[in-house]
């Protein structure tokens, strides 16, 4: 585990700074670095027994540092010290109001800076309309003490993406902002955007390892297709490819008894829908006349496990770690309320852990372990094959009743819903240290190693 020390700020002549004994002889040190903010410096040993971090007030002032109660990592290169890391998190949404900064998004942000200790780097928010390209300065938001504070900072030296939705991810502003801090600064970028549900399947379908969970998909270009679909698994889905939430999502099923077909969907007004059809032909003039066909999916439909007669499947959090690996954070069952085509909780659906729906014994764990072990491989795999700094992912999987896992989608932003369960609570708290762990080791390699910030 990297060691982190108490920082200070001291009247001190001149720039100095006092770095902690037991780091040997760094006579050669040169320059010291906050963010991307550097200043030469006197570098001496901490003579005082504790092990701590002092900086000159004059060195503060040119690093714009004022942090000095929260214990920060050395990260030492050739010639230079960086004491951090500065993490910036970049959003929209700002309301300009004191206690809720981010509208009803300020509670997870609170909760994500307040990490701050715990983690040893200093995070902070901020939007489009706060960075000062001249002095290469941010004003951004932090949280401390229960309360929210705007403080200027140097660049930092990662950035995390937390835009809330594509539509504020396509505009013209957060655009330039993420690429010139990538290509003008090199500054490592990480989760950038939202997945395409079709990207993501046609990269996927290249790996042979995600091969296996992948249901049949196709893009929605003419009938035919959904027809062929049927005439295997008797339902499928429609799914806009750039859909979240559940939103926008069909299931259609056939009845060869009957001959007709039957779609289930949630309409605008939120009203939970079942219509019988004759033809496919007129469910597309019906309910897909005003949509664009090209932006839609179809899938083959899975027949899930059950619980008291509810499709069940399973979110499944995925984190990259202090060491750059992926972790297993969170698994959830999530039932479908009653005549929902999907498990969302908006849509009547329920939270259960995988010891509620099976019970403690071994079915469970047995359960769980092939959920894990199909994030874990799909996590690398949608690394490897998309682009970006990928670190967090949530997967929607089914299991079918034959007990093979599927992946339906992979969401760069996923939701948090299933942290409403209390026995949750702790692996909500893993998520997001987590996201801040890792940009540590993505600032340490950075530092260090000169890693490529963007493929």
């Amino acid at each position: 585990m990297r060691k982190t020390y108490p920082a200070e700020i001291a009247a001190i002549p001149g720039n100095v700074l006092y770095y902690p004994s037991e780091l040997g002889d760094l006579a050669e040190i040169e320059l010291i670095y906050f963010g991307r903010h550097s200043c030469p410096a006197i570098v001496k040993q901490n003579p005082a027994v504790n092990q701590s971090i002092v900086l000159s007030e004059s060195l503060a002032e040119s690093l714009i540092f004022d942090h000095t109660d929260i214990p920060l990592h050395l990260f030492i290169y050739g010639k230079s010290i960086h004491i951090g890391p500065l993490v910036g998190i970049f959003s929209s949404g700002f309301t300009g109001l004191s206690n809720k900064p981010l509208g009803e998004r300020s509670e997870f942000f609170a909760k994500l800076l307040s990490l701050s200790r715990t983690t040893g780097c200093i995070p902070f928010v901020f939007g489009e309309n706060v960075i000062n390209w001249d002095e290469e300065t941010i004003k951004g938001y932090v949280f401390d003490n229960d309360d929210w504070h705007i403080n200027e900072f140097p660049f930092p030296n990662v950035i995390y993406d937390r835009l809330p939705n594509r539509l504020t991810e396509n505009r013209d502003g957060p655009k330039e902002v993420k690429q010139k801090f990538q290509k003008d600064y090199t500054i490592p970028w990480y989760n950038p955007g939202f997945f395409n549900k079709w990207d993501v399947n046609e990269r996927l379908c290249a790996d042979e390892r995600a091969l296996p969970y992948l249901p049949e998909t196709y893009p929605f270009q003419s009938m035919s297709v959904v027809e062929t679909l049927l005439s295997h698994y008797r339902q499928v889905y429609i799914k806009p490819i750039h859909g979240s939430l559940g939103l926008g999502i069909h299931q259609i099923l056939y009845d060869k008894h009957e001959n007709v077909y039957y779609c289930r969907y949630t309409n605008e007004a939120k009203e939970k829908k079942l219509q019988k059809f004759s033809t496919l032909e007129s469910i597309v003039k019906h309910i897909f006349h005003d949509r664009q066909l090209e932006n839609l999916i179809v899938q083959q439909g899975i027949p899930l496990i059950r619980s008291e007669k509810r499709p069940v499947d399973f979110r499944v959090h995925t984190n990259k770690d202090s060491n750059g690996k992926w972790q297993v954070t969170a698994i959830a069952a999530k039932i479908a309320g009653a005549g929902s085509v999907t498990t969302h909780i908006k849509s009547g659906g329920a939270i259960k852990t995988v010891a509620e729906l099976f019970g403690d014994g071994d079915e469970a764990k047995e359960v769980e372990r092939k959920l894990s072990d199909a994030a874990l491989i799909l996590s690398d795999s949608i690394e490897k094959n998309l682009d970006g700094i990928i670190a967090e992912i949530g997967f929607d999987f089914g299991l079918d009743k034959k007990g093979q896992v599927w992946m339906f989608e992979a969401n760069s932003k996923p939701g948090r819903s299933i942290f409403s369960h209390p026995k949750l609570k702790d692996f909500e708290l893993l998520t997001r240290k987590l996201s801040l762990d890792y940009a540590i080791y993505l600032s340490e390699q950075t530092i260090t190693k000169s890693i490529s910030v963007a493929r």
